[in-house]
């Protein structure tokens, strides 16, 4: 049947963010929003925690109440439903057990977790007790984790420095029963950046480079990468598929923003290089 003859109204594609606001734009659940749209989607929030913040760094966070943020989740599902979920700033472990518990209730599909601890700017954006319930708790739950080098050390708790140990750490991860592991090389050095996806099941490693990009305009990349994820899921993509449009889109957010200057620190990607210049 063509779009033409096609009977009833037309659905969305629901990507539902759970994650920090950033009141600078670049990151939080206004870059997963921005990024969702331009994929094509229709962005939902529940918003865990406002934050001052700009291109310099983060001057306040004021956590939400877990159980403001589980009514909002409540009214997405009662109502909406989703048909992915990116998981960003989870500020406590309550708050964390909270999601995780209506998660399952819901039976929600294609999660990404992003395990955000760490702002662009170096401040610290989750509790210490944060830590243990994210491996308990919402890594179970979830289709793929994309931590970055450094959030990946911490929740292994040593230092990762050979590709060799990227890979070990992966495994490690992966015992904590998501689907599948994408560590990000962003933080490396190399002329290219080299994110490791390993599939726990089939024992399967898929490396996905691209060519590193100078620019300070890099905040917001890790929100955007992981909410480009839940976009293709949301669309019908298999993890791998979905993981590698993801970054294709986010190297070209990442270019297209290199030539912009906003902000006297780390600038935002340019999440609709697709539609404007």
């Amino acid at each position: 049947m063509s779009a033409s003859e096609q009977t009833g109204p037309r659905r969305y594609h629901l990507v539902l963010s759970i994650a920090g606001s950033d009141s600078g734009g670049g990151a939080g659940v206004q870059a997963d929003v921005k990024t969702v749209s331009a994929i094509g989607c229709f962005g939902m929030t529940v918003i865990t925690a406002l934050t001052a913040q700009n291109t310099t760094g983060v001057t306040g966070i004021h956590a939400v109440p877990p159980a403001f943020a589980v009514r909002q989740l409540d009214a997405i599902y009662s109502d909406m439903g989703a048909d992915a979920v990116k998981i960003g700033m989870l500020y406590s472990a309550e708050l964390i057990r909270v999601v995780a518990e209506r998660l399952r209730s819901y039976q929600a599909k294609n999660i990404v977790l992003d395990p955000v601890m760490v702002a662009q700017s170096g401040d610290k954006l989750v509790e210490d007790d944060a830590i243990e319930a994210i491996k308990t708790d919402l890594m179970p739950l979830a289709t793929v984790v994309t931590p970055n080098v450094p959030e990946a050390e911490v929740l292994c708790g040593h230092r990762l420095r050979q590709p060799s140990q990227i890979e070990a750490a992966a495994k490690i991860l992966a015992g904590f029963g998501s689907q599948s592991i994408l560590i990000k090389g962003g933080h490396g050095m190399g002329a290219e950046s080299t994110d490791l996806l390993y599939f726990p099941q089939e024992d399967r490693k898929v490396t996905l480079s691209a060519g590193r990009i100078s620019t300070q305009n890099n905040h917001g990349t890790g929100c955007t990468l992981s909410s480009a994820i839940a976009a293709y899921l949301a669309r019908g993509a298999e993890i791998e598929a979905a993981v590698r449009e993801a970054k294709t889109y986010t190297t070209e957010a990442i270019r297209s923003g290199a030539g912009y200057r906003l902000g006297r620190g780390h600038g935002p990607v340019h999440h609709f290089y697709r539609f404007w210049k």
